[in-house]
């Protein structure tokens, strides 16, 4: 998530100037390409996961006999 911290920060900073322009070098973009990829595929893996689970559970407590 390093990648995409600093990416927002230099937005700020460069917005705060009013720049027009954001210019990334190639191992930045290559890093926030990677962390964006990283989480699309997080994000996939637990909607995939999400459907295989049951949406109700049932839980039964049985107390035995009490004297």
């Amino acid at each position: 998530m390093i990648q995409i911290k600093r990416f927002i920060d230099k937005l700020a900073y460069l917005d705060s100037k009013n720049v027009k322009d954001v210019v990334l070098n190639i191992n930045d973009a290559r890093g926030l390409r990677d962390e964006i990829s990283k989480l699309l595929i997080d994000l996939k893996d637990n909607e995939n996961n999400k459907s295989t689970m049951p949406d109700v559970l049932k839980v039964e407590i049985k107390g035995g006999t009490f004297k």
